[in-house]
């Protein structure tokens, strides 16, 4: 039987999604609890990497077991054998035919900047520090730039596993709330794609803190865009601030 995992996690902790030898992953966790259940060796597909230090509120995977497990009960069996930092929130049973990386339609990150000159304790493990202004009507603007059909080469990491570094952005929006738990501005940069490179999300929104602090404007990101030259985007940001939103299916 398919199961289909939603699963969100606490990434500070965690190297990372794929299975690392002496190292803690949210993949190797996964699998080594299911393995247990199963009496076997599982191996659980995720709907793609993330990296270490980033987050999820709405990671997928799946696992294919022998056993014929109730929803609820496997969910309850895999939380209760896992560490406080990991979730599984719901369990589906899907059709043999589902794959959490194969069969994904699109993505939607969202990045979170405490914009103060103070930091709040409650968001330093999910959030990017800022005391610097940020101008957000010039990054709203410069963001537009980013939307449809573009190669990211410029924007992703040089060992990205794709070698096609073509991606479609659909949406990207950058938007300011009052937070009261910070006493100051939040600010979050949402995108959501077809696909994202290694790096990319948080290469994005270097560049645009570039642009909010008048270090680079829009034609810099489109020339950056043209060029493929990993140099004209702003540096990448730091993994903290990052979160993996939500994961489409058709």
């Amino acid at each position: 039987m398919n199961y289909k995992l939603l699963i969100q996690y606490d990434g500070t902790d965690f190297h990372g999604w794929q299975v690392q030898e002496n190292a803690r992953t949210i993949q190797g966790e996964l699998e080594r609890v299911l393995g247990t259940l199963e009496g076997r060796a599982v191996k659980v597909a995720g709907s793609g990497r993330t990296d270490a230090g980033v987050h999820a509120e709405g990671q997928v995977a799946n696992v294919k077991l022998q056993r014929i497990w109730d929803p609820e009960k496997l969910r309850n069996a895999i939380n209760g054998n896992l560490w406080r930092d990991i979730r599984i929130m719901r369990v589906e049973k899907v059709s043999d035919e589902f794959h959490a990386r194969f069969s994904a339609a699109g993505k939607t990150y969202a990045y979170r900047i405490i914009n103060a000159p103070v930091m709040s304790p409650f968001w330093r493990r999910f959030a990017l520090h800022e005391t610097r202004p940020l101008d957000l009507a010039r990054m709203t603007e410069a963001s537009r730039f980013l939307l449809g059909k573009h190669d990211w080469t410029a924007f992703s990491s040089a060992q990205a596993d794709s070698e096609n570094k073509v991606r479609t952005v659909i949406d990207c929006s950058v938007d300011s709330f009052w937070d009261a738990r910070a006493g100051s501005s939040l600010i979050e940069f949402r995108i959501r794609a077809d696909g994202f490179l290694r790096y990319m999300v948080r290469s994005i929104v270097g560049t645009l803190l570039d642009v909010g602090r008048g270090e680079k404007d829009s034609d810099t990101i489109q020339a950056a865009l043209a060029s493929g030259d990993r140099s004209m985007a702003g540096a990448t940001a730091a993994a903290c601030g990052l979160t993996l939103v939500r994961v489409d299916y058709d």
